[in-house]
């Protein structure tokens, strides 16, 4: 190779890598901004008097989520530190630095999922702690088996049943694990003071739908940087991913629309639901397959939620279990049907592995989870005292009201 043609190859192979970082910080930047979507999600649902508290708890948890990432989640996950000079951290345009970023704001979305289940009743610096320890080691106990093959999971189910499990864009390990450890959270913590009254269940209404809506359009936005830029190169980009998407939200809104009555809160939660659902198989499916994928995602949000607010003893504010810890349990086994090439999917894909690593996601999220919120519950306990919660967390906690009124 002459000098002209090394100069050549290395100008390409730079302008890859620098295209490469820039394309990943992009959606670094829009998975960041769901977090925004996340809390005005909960500010809206929330009553006046926990709307700060929404607020800064998201926002403290991310701060909380990157320094238990840098330096024990992301080690856990991936075998790789920071513990060296800045020169080696910058080497390739600094790639793995806005990689990290990249899934950081994956993880940070696990808290972010909680305290919407959590909401009105929590502790501020108790739940921060179990941040850290989710963040830190649970949830990159099972990324790092999904996503870096760690502890010879994938190679076992590669070797016994022909394929690893997929999960494209975490259906299970993002979206499902957060939400079944919100749901040990909530039990831990118990219902909210007023939900029974005279022996019956009361549903507290949503406190802003604008707020809430303004959310829900956030969070859909971002999604496509989760979803799409999930391939982490510009070589790897599919408007597949992007289709299916678009087409497995479009399936959440309308079902939950009908099934929903038109009620606001369900028609803005629907897209959600389906864009949780398809995260696995979104490189996979036929966008037919994917439409059905979110239809049956947003018509099992409205129903389990529903049943679960006039039936049972589970106060989740948000139905964050509901939404992404079922409908992400339900988009790791929809990868392994509507991936498959005789529903016009690409292949490569097994039903079998798909549920036995999402049951396996579930297990490792309940545990962990009873471990971590487990403990801290015995030693300094979860949740606000019963005049705390009455007064509200803003004023309880941060000792200042979302409005200026006296």
């Amino acid at each position: 190779m002459d000098e002209s043609t090394t100069q050549v190859y290395g100008s390409v192979q730079a302008l890859t890598q620098s295209s490469d970082t820039l394309f990943l910080l992009l959606g670094a930047i829009m998975v960041f901004l769901m977090h925004a979507g996340f809390a005005f999600l909960e500010v809206g649902t929330v009553r006046h008097k926990n709307q700060v508290n929404a607020l800064v708890k998201i926002l403290s948890d991310f701060g909380v989520s990157t320094i238990a990432y840098f330096f024990f989640g992301y080690w856990v996950a991936y075998g790789h530190s920071f513990f060296v000079d800045a020169p080696n951290l910058s080497a390739g345009n600094g790639y793995e630095l806005v990689k990290f970023f990249f899934l950081l704001t994956f993880a940070a979305a696990i808290p972010a999922i909680v305290s919407g289940g959590i909401a009105e009743r929590a502790r501020f610096y108790p739940i921060l702690v179990g941040t850290f320890f989710i963040v830190g080691l649970v949830y990159p106990l099972f990324e790092g088996m999904i996503w870096n093959g760690n502890f010879g999971l994938q190679a076992w189910f590669e070797t016994t049943f022909g394929t690893g499990f997929h999960d494209f864009a975490g259906s299970v390990v993002v979206h499902g694990v957060g939400g079944w450890i919100a749901l040990v959270a909530v039990i831990f913590l118990g219902m909210r003071n007023g939900r029974i009254r005279a022996g019956k269940h009361t549903n507290f209404a949503p406190s802003n739908i604008p707020f809430l809506a303004l959310g829900a359009w956030i969070l859909c936005v971002g999604w496509f940087g989760f979803n799409v830029m999930s391939a982490q190169s510009i070589n790897g980009i599919s408007g597949l991913v992007a289709m299916n998407s678009l087409m497995a939200m479009a399936g959440g809104i309308l079902a939950a629309m009908v099934l929903g009555k038109n009620d606001p809160g369900f028609i803005h939660n629907g897209p959600l639901a389906g864009l949780v659902a398809v995260c696995a198989g979104s490189d996979l499916m036929h966008p037919i397959g994917a439409l059905v994928t979110g239809v049956v995602a947003a018509a099992v949000f409205v129903w389990l939620f529903t049943f679960m607010q006039n039936k049972t003893k589970i106060d989740d504010v948000l139905g964050v279990w509901p939404l992404h810890g079922v409908c992400g349990a339900w988009g790791g086994v929809a990868a392994g049907i509507f991936g498959q090439t005789t529903l016009g999917g690409m292949g490569g894909v097994s039903l079998i592995v798909q549920t036995l690593g999402t049951l396996l996601g579930i297990t490792i999220a309940v545990l962990g989870s009873i471990l971590v919120y487990g403990t801290i519950h015995k030693l300094s306990g979860l949740r606000l005292s019963q005049e705390e919660e009455y007064n509200g967390a803003d004023l309880s906690i941060h000792k200042i009201s979302s409005t200026n009124e006296d």
